[in-house]
């Protein structure tokens, strides 16, 4: 390889490591934006912290998504994604589903804590 071949690839390289320096920095600050409200997250997520809780039947009428697209949605992005603390309890043959803990943590403040910096 000639020297201006070695210029121009060591050049390319970290030119591409400033693209996913920027990437990270992009995703970083995107792990900061809050939920908007009015969303069906929010929703699901205050309907989560109320004291009674809330049941599939309820998040499934509220944000019109299937029970297992809720399910999924609590599994991943609640317990998952926003490291909330989801219990579920059988009350009179009915599944309740509640955020316990943290009631005063925003959600994407929740999700940023549990990042590895």
């Amino acid at each position: 390889m000639r020297k201006a071949a070695k210029k121009r690839t060591a050049m390319r390289s970290a030119a591409s490591s400033d693209k996913r320096a920027k990437a990270r920095k992009a995703r970083e600050k995107s792990d900061r934006t809050a939920v908007r409200s009015g969303t069906k997250q929010s929703t699901t997520i205050e309907m989560l912290r109320s004291p009674g809780g809330t049941t599939i039947a309820a998040l499934t009428k509220a944000t019109g998504w299937q029970p297992h697209s809720v399910r999924g949605f609590l599994a991943g992005v609640v317990r998952k994604r926003l490291k909330l603390d989801l219990q579920s309890t059988v009350v009179d043959g009915v599944r309740i589903y509640r955020v316990i803990g943290r009631q005063g943590t925003a959600p994407t403040e929740a999700k940023a804590a549990g990042r590895k910096p």
